[in-house]
C-alpha cells in the first residue's frame, strides 16, 4: 500500500511546479481510496480509448490539497495532440460563477446592492415590457409588475432567457442575436428591446441576466469588465491562463471542441463571442486555474493570503435563493435549488446521487463541470470539449468521485 502511495505523489510531482495549482497530496491521505478511485480513471480511460468522447481531464481537491489529476485522450484528434494538464479550453457558462464573484465584491464595497433595481445603474432598463401574446410581427406586450433587480439577475428570475425555445420571445431574441453585439454595451441596447418572457420575479429561466451583470461590473466599477476580472479576480488568484481574449501564444494549448453528427466525429466552431468579454460564457481556462478559483470558494473566499469575499458572503452564494417561488428547484428532478450564480444541491435523495446538501457549483456548454462540497472540503472538476452539454457524463463523474470517499 505504501509503495502504491508513493507511486501516486511521485506521478503528482511529475507535474512542472508553475503547473500546480494547490499543494500535492495522495488520495489515502486526503480519505480516498486509490482502488476505487481506478474506477473513475478505467472509465474515462474506456471513454476516450472507444473514441466516445476524444479528451477529458479530471481534477480533485480535499482539503486544499490535489487528491487526484488525471488526462485522458486527445485535445485535437485530427494532429494526434494529447489532453494536458495545461490544456486551455473554453469553460463557456463556467464564467458565471466568475462574474457573480465580481459582483459581490461590488456588494461588499457598497457599490451595489441585491434589491437595487437594474435601471439605477443601467437607465436603458427602465421600462422594459412583458410578453403577452399575439406574434412574432406583431407581439402584444404589458407593463412589468415590477423591475428587475440585481438579484433577479443574479438568480436567473428577471424574464430574461436565451432564446433557445421555439416560442415567440425566443424567436425574436435569435432575430435580434444580442450575444452577436460588437460591445457590452451594443448587447445591452440590442437586449432592452426585447420584451421579457415573464414577470421579473415569477420564476427562475435560464438566461443572459448574467451577461447583463458583466455589464452592470463594467459601469458600476468604471472599468472595462474584463480589466476588473483580470485585476480583482483572476490576477490576485494567479490564474495565469484565464482569458476572455485567448493570447495567441497560448493558443496551440487550446483543445478543440468536438461532436457527434451521423457517427461522424467533427469539429465545432462552439459559441463565438467575437472578442466581447460576456460575464455569462467569455472565458478560457485551465482545469488547475479554476480549481484555485474552487478553492478559495472553499475557503470561504480567501486563497494564499488573497481574500476575495467574506466569509458569510460566500455563504450567502450558496444559498437556494429560489425559496419563495412557486417552483423553488432547477432540472427535472427537483433535486436542485439555485444560489447566486451556481446550482444548490437541496434534496441529495431526488438526485440519486451521493454527495452533501449544499453542494455547490455549474457548468459550461462544452460540457465542463465544477462543483465545491463544503461539508467534505471537497472541490471536483471535470473538463471535457464535448457539444451538446453532455450531463450524463457529467453526473457520472460526480458519482465516481464520491465512491471513491472512505474517509
Amino acid at each position: 500500500m505504501q509503495a502504491m502511495q508513493r507511486l501516486l505523489l511521485a506521478v503528482l510531482l511529475a507535474v512542472p511546479a508553475a503547473a500546480q495549482p494547490l499543494p500535492l497530496s495522495t488520495p489515502e491521505k486526503e480519505g480516498f481510496s486509490p482502488q476505487r478511485l481506478e474506477r473513475l480513471h478505467s472509465h474515462f480511460e474506456k471513454l476516450t480509448q472507444s473514441g466516445e468522447r476524444p479528451g477529458a481531464i479530471t481534477l480533485i481537491v480535499r482539503n486544499g490539497r490535489i487528491v487526484d489529476w488525471r488526462t485522458y485522450g486527445l485535445r485535437d484528434v485530427e494532429n494526434k495532440l494529447p489532453m494536458e494538464k495545461d490544456t486551455i479550453v473554453h469553460i463557456y457558462s463556467m464564467t458565471k460563477p466568475i462574474t457573480t464573484v465580481a459582483v459581490m465584491m461590488l456588494v461588499e464595497e457598497g457599490k451595489l446592492a441585491l434589491d437595487d433595481r437594474v435601471e439605477k445603474h443601467i437607465p436603458e432598463f427602465k421600462g422594459l415590457k412583458v410578453y403577452k401574446g399575439g406574434t412574432v410581427d406583431r407581439p402584444e406586450l404589458e407593463d412589468a409588475a415590477r423591475p428587475i433587480t440585481v438579484k433577479h439577475l443574479l438568480t436567473h428570475t428577471s424574464g430574461l432567457v436565451y432564446g433557445w425555445g421555439n416560442d415567440n420571445v425566443s424567436a425574436l431574441y435569435r432575430k435580434a442575436d444580442p450575444l452577436g453585439a460588437p460591445s457590452l454595451k451594443e448587447f445591452i441596447a440590442r437586449l432592452v428591446k426585447l420584451p421579457l418572457a415573464f414577470q421579473p420575479g415569477e420564476r427562475y429561466e435560464y438566461s443572459m441576466a448574467i451577461d447583463v451583470l458583466g455589464y452592470l461590473v463594467e459601469v458600476v466599477s468604471g472599468e472595462p469588465f474584463d480589466q476588473f476580472v483580470g485585476k480583482r479576480i483572476t490576477g490576485p488568484l494567479k490564474m495565469v491562463d484565464t482569458h476572455f481574449k485567448l493570447p495567441e501564444a497560448k493558443r496551440a494549448r487550446l483543445a478543440k471542441i468536438y461532436s457527434r453528427r451521423e457517427g461522424k466525429l467533427v469539429t465545432e466552431r462552439g459559441l463565438q463571442t467575437g472578442g466581447v468579454p460576456y460575464g455569462g460564457m467569455g472565458l478560457y481556462s485551465t482545469i488547475g486555474d479554476y480549481a484555485r478559483f474552487a478553492q478559495m470558494l472553499l475557503n470561504g473566499g480567501q486563497l494564499d493570503g488573497v481574500r476575495l469575499l467574506g466569509r458569510k458572503t460566500v455563504d450567502l452564494m450558496m444559498m437556494n435563493h429560489l425559496g419563495g417561488l412557486a417552483k423553488p428547484t432547477i432540472g427535472g428532478d427537483d433535486a436542485n435549488g439555485f444560489g447566486l450564480g451556481g446550482a444548490v444541491r437541496i434534496d441529495v435523495a431526488k438526485s440519486g446521487r451521493p454527495a452533501s446538501a449544499g453542494l455547490f457549483g455549474w457548468d459550461g456548454a462544452a460540457s465542463t463541470y465544477f462543483r465545491v462540497d463544503r461539508k467534505e472540503k471537497l472541490a471536483l472538476l471535470l473538463f471535457l470539449q464535448w457539444m451538446p452539454f453532455d450531463q450524463p457524463a457529467l453526473s457520472l463523474y460526480e458519482t465516481l468521485v464520491y465512491q471513491a470517499l472512505v474517509d
